[in-house]
This record gives structure tokens, C-alpha cells and sequence, in this order.
């Protein structure tokens, strides 16, 4: 109860609602008004004269420079079901992504980190990606762009679906994941790869011919990370999401990242589909240098953690009263 208090009291302070908003109900994959080109009547410019949210103050993605971040020492982030294969996965070209979905999310889940919810269940993990491997991804780091990123997007299990807790401020969080070119494919992508060329055309879903797991999708290194409060990166624009962007990269070959660059929209080829650069506006940006990420957590070893995961709440609800004095100074 005192976590829903201060989530409000947050919200509040950042301008922010705890409270639906009967004007956004729709999952931001079944919007298709809207287009990447920067002349289009339907690009990110024109987004706002239909989702007023796109207007927002908090909007992602940004531009993460590390020399203003703020380091903390956040609790483990825990990363459950990620060793599990999915569940029936089938990869899908809406028209503005690639997209893969499971039958069932029920076992794959997050918390501790930065989430102050007990657990984030997992909903799909989608992909952004520029004209050529010099830009791509959505968020930045020091002004850098990467040639593509993955998100990884989870919603509150308070909520019943995406769709409804998008209308929170504490609905949703977006793992984010930053790619860098190397000259070998990577094995565990070539299941996603492979398939593209089967979802050429927009509104096409086929299923995931090889088995996939979550844990092998990621970089090497999952323990290094930055986190701020944005928005969802397409209309409708939804703010109060948790962003967690890690800082070391998953590695993927030319050949693998130009095999995206074929996929069609309703308007042509999707040579790019990343927003540009949002302001910041004051937001606090923290670093995790903390505990690492804990990967590997069966049900017993859950049980085992509740208490310690109790524990670690607590520290995270006092962590944000130096976000809470910030507000209140600027």
C-alpha cells in the first residue's frame, strides 16, 4: 500500500497520472496512423495532431550522457523464466516492427532493480533499426547511435494485459538492448533471421521454426545498466515507463542486421523505424553499479529470496527520495 503511495506521490510531482486515461486503450502494435519518415504526414513530427501523449513532457527515447548520470547501488534486477524456451513463439511484421509473441508469458517475468512492482510479466520483444549500421537504435548513449536495439517489454502483473497497464504510470517496463556489428552471425539469432524473409509483407505472422530462449538473446554482460522514466517509443506515447537500457552491447553480423532492412510497411520498404531524440527535461538518469543480475532463479530459489527480495524493496522505496527532492528543487 505504501508502494502504491509513493508511486502516486511520484507521480504527481513529475505531472504524471496513477489514474487511467480513457483516451489510450490500444496495444501500441495495432496503431497503424502513423509512419518513421520525417516528410510524411505520418511521421513522428505530425504524431502528436493525433496522439496528444506523443506531445508529452517525459517521452522517450533520449540521449543518455553518462557524465550527468547519477550512479546508485540498486537492488538485483531479477530476470526470471529466461532459461526456459518460449512457449509456441511466432514472429510477426505489424507493419512497423518485427515482433515475437508466445502462447503464454506466465513464466517469464522481472523485478528488484528499479521496479518498485513485484513482478513484470512478459508481453513480446520487438526490434528498431536504421538505413545502414551507422544509426538505428532509439535511445542514445554519449550521443551514439547503434545500428539497432531490442526491446523487451514486460507490464505490471497488477494490470491484467499491455493495453491496460499502458494507461498506468507504473504499468510498464522496457528491457532495452543496444547492437554493435561484428563479422561472424550469431547463432542464437538465426532463428529470428531466417524467418524474416517468410514476414516480407506487412500483417504477417508465421511461427518460430527453432527453439528460443530469452537468456540467449542476450549480451554477454547484463549487470551494467542505465534507467530513467520515459514513454512508449510509438503512438499512442504512453508515459510512466520504466526504461532499463543495458550499456554492453549484443553482438550481430552486417548480414544478419541488413536481413531487417527488407521488411515492408504499408508504404514501402522499413528501411528505418526509429523515433528521433526526445528531450530530456530534467529527468534523473541512474547507473546500476550495484548488485549484479540475477539470471538464473528457479521457483525454490524464488521462495528462498522472498525475504531478501522484501528487504530490497524497502531500500529501493528509500532510494527514491533523492528523485522525489529533485521535483521539488527544479
Amino acid at each position: 500500500m505504501f508502494e502504491i503511495f509513493l508511486t502516486c506521490f511520484i507521480a504527481g510531482i513529475i505531472q504524471t497520472s496513477c489514474l487511467p486515461n480513457s483516451h489510450e486503450h490500444a496495444h501500441p502494435s495495432s496503431h497503424v496512423g502513423f509512419g518513421y519518415n520525417e516528410n510524411d504526414p505520418l511521421g513522428p513530427n505530425h504524431w502528436p495532431e493525433k496522439y496528444a501523449k506523443c506531445a508529452g513532457k517525459y517521452q522517450s527515447p533520449i540521449d543518455i550522457e553518462e557524465n550527468i548520470v547519477t550512479r546508485v547501488a540498486l537492488p538485483p534486477l531479477m530476470l526470471n523464466g529466461f532459461y526456459a524456451p518460449l512457449e509456441n513463439p511466432t514472429i510477426t511484421n505489424n507493419g512497423h516492427t518485427v515482433m515475437v509473441q508466445v502462447n503464454s508469458t506466465d513464466a517469464v517475468s522481472i523485478s528488484g532493480g528499479p521496479l518498485l512492482n513485484p513482478s513484470f510479466k512478459f508481453a513480446q520483444f520487438h526490434f528498431h533499426w536504421g538505413a545502414n549500421d551507422s544509426l538505428g537504435s532509439e535511445d542514445m548513449i554519449n550521443n551514439h547511435s547503434y545500428p539497432m536495439e531490442l526491446h523487451m517489454v514486460f507490464y505490471n502483473s497488477d494490470y491484467s494485459n499491455t493495453t491496460d497497464a499502458q494507461q498506468y504510470m507504473d504499468g510498464l517496463a522496457v528491457l532495452a538492448f543496444f547492437f554493435e556489428v561484428t563479422e561472424k552471425d550469431n547463432k542464437f539469432y538465426k532463428p529470428i533471421v531466417q524467418s524474416l524473409s517468410r514476414i516480407v509483407n506487412p500483417q504477417s505472422t508465421v511461427p518460430l521454426e527453432e527453439s528460443l530462449k530469452l537468456v540467449d538473446l542476450l549480451p554477454s554482460n547484463v549487470d551494467n545498466y542505465f534507467t530513467y522514466m520515459g514513454s512508449l517509443t510509438t503512438p499512442p506515447c504512453s508515459e510512466g515507463v520504466r526504461w532499463i537500457d543495458f550499456k554492453h552491447p549484443i553482438l550481430l553480423s552486417h548480414e544478419q542486421l541488413a536481413k531487417f532492412r527488407t521488411i515492408h510497411s504499408d508504404a514501402g520498404i522499413l528501411s528505418h523505424n526509429f523515433r528521433p531524440i526526445q528531450p530530456l527535461s530534467n529527468r534523473p538518469i541512474w547507473y546500476n553499479s550495484g548488485s549484479p543480475t540475477n539470471l538464473n532463479l528457479d521457483s525454490e530459489t524464488q521462495k528462498s529470496n522472498s525475504f531478501k527480495n522484501q528487504i530490497s524493496r524497502v531500500f529501493l522505496v528509500f532510494s527514491f527520495v533523492p528523485f522525489v527532492l529533485f521535483y521539488f528543487n527544479n
